[in-house]
């Protein structure tokens, strides 16, 4: 192992990185990279121990720019061992209308953006539910993995209901990836008693807020508010939402001097405490961090040079018991196209 990035076994032939590098803030039109060489900043990574990378169809550029790094790690004496996992997230529009050709179609393209014969893992996304067809659409992934062009096939951004729909149907899941924070604790409602039931994982994302949980916003004002500055990207956005759904600013002021208090005792980061304490939680397998260059990767290993003990998490115990808990099960707010958080979401992204 590279650096000090423990793994995670997700069955005996398939371990990962413990944190995972995210790919959303590389996609076009998100946010500037502030990278001059992505490709080598991966390169950078992988070395240090994070060789697992996560991607989707619908982010744009993302593929082919990690099936770049694919293609030039193949060119080296000996080239490093990486897993990507990728997403299957079918347009909203084309819901209840899928056939499995077009569902092979994205898979294949995938496939073909990757440079590889086979996707490490797929995670499946369905918009809504009371669009039919979802348990069909896993079913053609399934016929897929069968075939050999999936290795894993998991989800992203299911509720648990739905999820256990999907495992009483008969599918085998690896991983189901979500939204879990010291915000955004809904995984806990049943969703991770479910993965315990069936041997799942999750992989979390959103575990520090867009960088809200971090020294950078302690002390700072609402950005959002009359005559702030406003936010420049929708991951930002995104998360204000949740600020906002655990109690508002005041209460994220509240909950950053606390870790600050934590983190200082271990000559730490805030940043590395809320990540911490999230890999801490059952049935974590990783977190996805949105580095976007190789200045993050000592961030990254100070995580796992950080142990909580109880004193700690006595402590986070009680910022969390002091935040509102957003409502419903995982992702059923973003579900909501008529929402705050459903109106910011791009819905169809997959065309051609």
């Amino acid at each position: 192992m590279a650096g000090m990035i423990p793994r995670c076994e997700l069955r005996s032939d398939y371990d990962i990185s413990r944190i995972i590098k995210g790919g959303w803030q590389l996609s076009e039109g998100h946010s500037q990279a502030l990278s001059d060489d992505p490709v080598a900043d991966m390169f950078a990574f992988v070395e240090q121990g994070i060789d697992t990378f996560d991607c989707a169809d619908i982010y744009t550029g993302v593929e082919a720019l990690i099936g770049r790094f694919i293609a030039a790690n193949r060119q080296r004496a000996e080239p490093l061992a990486v897993r990507v996992h990728t997403k299957y997230v079918p347009d909203y529009g084309e819901l209840g209308q899928l056939t499995k050709a077009k569902v092979e179609q994205i898979i294949d393209r995938s496939l073909s953006r990757l440079g590889v014969e086979q996707l490490d893992m797929v995670q499946f996304h369905w918009w809504n539910y009371a669009a039919p067809g979802c348990e069909q659409a896993a079913q053609w992934l399934a016929e897929l993995q069968q075939a050999g062009k999936i290795a894993l096939l998991s989800l992203t951004n299911f509720n648990s209901e739905q999820t256990r729909a999907l495992l009483e149907a008969g599918l085998t899941l690896a991983t189901t990836q979500v939204q879990y924070s010291l915000l955004d604790p809904r995984p806990e409602k049943s969703l991770i008693g479910l993965c315990r039931e069936h041997g799942m994982q999750l992989l979390c994302y959103g575990s520090l807020a867009g960088g809200f949980l971090s020294d950078r916003w302690l002390g700072e004002p609402d950005p959002t508010a009359p005559g702030g500055p406003g936010l420049d990207n929708r991951s930002l956005i995104k998360y204000r939402l949740m600020i906002e759904e655990a109690g508002g600013w005041d209460a994220l002021q509240d909950l950053l001097g606390g870790l600050k208090a934590v983190a200082d005792r271990h000559q730490s980061s805030i940043a590395s405490v809320a990540a911490r304490w999230v890999l801490d939680q059952p049935q974590v397998a990783a977190v996805i961090l949105g580095a976007r260059n190789a200045a993050h990767v000592d961030r990254c290993e100070q995580i796992f040079r950080l142990k909580l003990d109880e004193e700690d998490r006595a402590v986070i115990a009680a910022l969390r018991g002091q935040l509102g808990v957003p409502a419903g099960d995982v992702f059923d707010l973003e579900r909501d196209k008529n929402g705050p958080h459903g109106r910011i979401m791009k819905y169809d992204l997959n065309s051609d």
